[in-house]
């Protein structure tokens, strides 16, 4: 384990101009394969959903010549997503079960669709938004990934992400601190347009004569998540957008009930999807001018539902929620003259499919565990798939309570449970989503027999994944390797309740870690502010402790040298002591000397 490491709509049709009947793939093709995935962009945040606000017209002729799955499902937040994406699996048997609080690193031990294309001779890259762990074993390079440009935590500016975004709060997504290979870099301009531009340098410099093998490239824009920080040419783009009061209508409710500042929102969640779309054009442009079009597999899909209110296409809820608001995502596979365009594919489908399908593309045989299926003979139109299968979701603060937000799909029926604990079955409601796409009406009391069996599986389904092994046994930081010798401690990972309120100096929390070497070591831990008086700094790894006095009040980072501490298993925790309260550093650096 310690040893793993590893512009516009007439330009775009012509851009993406195939024919309509696809070509029989060669059994030895191995295509290019970019993987792109946008961060809380909802089933409704295009054009193409009949949202008549957006301006996203490259993603809306992407996807017109594109072969599209709907409904396709994700988790209902960010990590939990990513990990499905990248393994096949269901995100709790990989480790992750939240966004923060330590939920969201993913076992070392999890084979990735990157590890796996490395292994049969793909150049591989991850850029933008991973959120599966940010120190050794579980950076992207530690899984696969040859090469990574990537912010830290869930968001760029949130207290898990690089200390110099997070001090920089109205402005964190320009000129942002990145992480390149584990090193440290600053990137200037904005944080979507930094990602695409390396995402054509990695594509440009494997696509010379020299470049033999095919790449895999994993483009993960943190766009449009929170903070919505934007260019102001995009900011004006959408300034004066007003909703009329008869629109659209949202599961029943009329979008005129968002308020002044949920329609802020929107216009900036909107002008930063059409700065995204415009860097899918540039994207796009590069391959043709590559002339790799033909040879290049480009798949597009969302991490989650919107997380504001704003048109979602009539989806019932939003991200957090396995209403079909929070879990329904664009998805499009488009490969020049290889599939078929304008097509719809309306078998339910899911993240958990997208590795298999992938490898199957590039025509890969894995053998490993993996509870999605691969889509390639759908997507060609070798075969239709007629069998209903189930598809679980969910998600919850913290480990899942059984029908807290949990959801089963099979066929045409899907059972959800938003239930509070002790509540009865009757709260769990049965929807026919071909009849009903934006579950209005439960069919509990006329399907009686359906919602029994659907309960049932869900049931054996929660029992098996609660005691996944990567659950029971958690993920840990490793510190003291050769592979990372300083090993930056953020608050995404922090574990504890009191860890939930993140961003505020008195919370506390502490950190699951692995020390394989007793050092010694340097601490540093770096505050917000500067220290609020005279106090103790402490830390408590194990049953060792080390404290010392400090008067100087003008310093906002304080360390302690020459710390020994014992191989295994432990919690590490610091933190300031003063005036009767506790103050906890925003991160904490710990190198071995």
């Amino acid at each position: 384990m310690y040893m793993k490491i590893l512009v516009f709509s007439l330009f775009i049709c012509m851009l993406l101009s195939a024919c309509n009947t696809p070509q029989e793939l060669s059994e030895t093709s191995s295509p290019n394969i970019i993987l792109v995935m946008t961060d809380d962009q909802g089933y409704g945040d295009l054009g193409l959903h009949k949202n008549p606000y957006i301006r996203t017209p490259v993603l809306d002729s992407l996807a017109r010549h594109s072969t599209r799955i709907d409904p396709f499902y994700v988790s209902p937040v960010c990590a939990p997503t990513r990990s499905s994406l990248m393994t096949g699996r269901y995100h709790l048997r990989t480790g992750v079960y939240d966004t923060y609080n330590g939920g969201a690193m993913m076992s070392t031990e999890e084979q990735t669709v990157a590890e796996v294309l490395a292994e049969h001779g793909y150049h591989t890259a991850m850029v933008g938004k991973w959120h599966l762990g940010d120190s050794y074993p579980m950076r992207p390079m530690d899984q696969g990934f040859q090469y990574y440009l990537a912010h830290k935590g869930g968001g760029i500016g949130q207290p898990g992400d690089d200390f110099g975004n997070f001090m920089r709060t109205d402005s964190s997504y320009f000129d942002p601190f990145l992480w390149e290979n584990g090193k440290r870099v600053r990137r200037s301009g904005y944080c979507s347009d930094i990602f695409t531009d390396q995402a054509i340098e990695f594509i440009t410099s494997h696509t010379s004569e020299q470049a033999k093998n095919p790449f895999f490239l994993y483009l993960a824009f943190n766009a449009p998540h929170t903070p919505l920080q934007l260019p102001e040419k995009y900011e004006q783009e959408y300034s004066e957008m007003e909703y009329g009061s008869t629109d659209f209508l949202v599961s029943g409710g009329n979008v005129s009930e968002m308020n002044e500042r949920d329609m802020e929102s929107a216009r900036r969640v909107y002008g930063m999807v059409s700065n995204i779309d415009d860097n899918m054009g540039r994207l796009l442009s590069t391959l043709k001018k590559l002339g790799i079009e033909e040879n290049t597999l480009v798949v597009f899909l969302t991490d989650n539902g919107p997380q504001q209110r704003r048109y979602t296409a009539g989806l019932n809820q939003r991200k957090s929620s396995v209403m079909e608001g929070g879990i329904r995502v664009p998805c499009m596979f488009y490969w020049k003259e290889k599939l078929q365009e304008n097509r719809i594919i309306n078998t339910p489908s899911a993240h958990i499919d997208m590795m298999p399908t992938l490898l199957d593309f590039a025509g890969i045989s894995y053998s490993g565990d993996m509870d999605g299926i691969s889509l390639e003979p759908e997507l060609t139109g070798k075969h239709v798939s007629k069998e209903d299968r189930s598809l679980f979701f969910v998600w919850d603060r913290g480990y899942p309570q059984r029908y807290s937000n949990m959801a089963v799909r099979k066929g045409r029926y899907k059972l959800v449970g938003q239930t509070e604990h002790g509540e009865t079955n009757d709260h769990l409601k049965l929807f026919d989503l071909e009849n009903d796409p934006y579950e209005l009406v439960d069919v509990s009391a006329e399907q009686r027999e359906v919602k029994a069996a659907l309960q049932l599986e869900l049931d054996q389904w929660y029992e098996e994944i609660i005691v996944s092994p990567h659950l029971l046994k958690s993920p840990r930081m490793i510190i003291g390797s050769e592979y990372e010798n300083t090993v930056i401690l953020g608050r995404n990972d922090w574990k504890g309740p009191k860890a939930m309120q993140w961003a505020s100096d008195q919370a506390f929390g502490y950190y699951d870690i692995t020390f394989v070497d007793p050092g010694p070591y340097s601490v540093k831990m770096v505050f917000k502010e500067s220290l609020p008086a005279a106090g103790q700094v402490r830390i408590r790894v194990g049953t060792r402790q080390y404290w010392f006095s400090n008067r100087d009040t003008t310093i906002s980072e304080i360390s302690m040298e020459d710390l020994l501490f014992d191989r295994g298993d432990h919690a590490f925790e610091a933190w300031y002591q003063a005036k009767g309260g506790i103050y906890s550093p925003i991160c904490i650096e710990v190198e071995k000397r």
